[in-house]
């Protein structure tokens, strides 16, 4: 990992629990992980359904969504990330 990708995630990180503006939606940032490396949102709006082990759906919870900080190669930032727009501060 470069520099410059440790320090953008070491930056993500100080978001985790800030709200952002996404797909139309209010979601708060979860989690960045390493892998990927990858942001991971949690929906203040949209659940689904939660299957058991048995693939049986038996409560709602709220909608997460794994976005990739980069592209496929690695050398750039997602465009998708453009479309997220900071709302709030942190709720934790």
């Amino acid at each position: 990992m470069t520099d410059d990708l440790s320090s953008a995630l070491s930056q993500l990180r100080q978001l985790s629990g800030a709200r952002v503006r996404y797909l139309e939606d209010v979601w708060e940032i979860v989690e960045v992980l390493d892998d990927g490396p990858t942001l991971v949102l949690e929906s203040l709006k949209r659940r689904v359904v939660q299957g058991s082990q048995y693939g049986e759906g038996h409560r709602r919870v709220p909608q997460r969504l794994s976005i990739p900080l980069l592209t496929n190669d690695g050398q750039h930032l997602n465009p998708e990330l453009r479309g997220l727009k900071v709302e709030g501060a942190r709720r934790r």
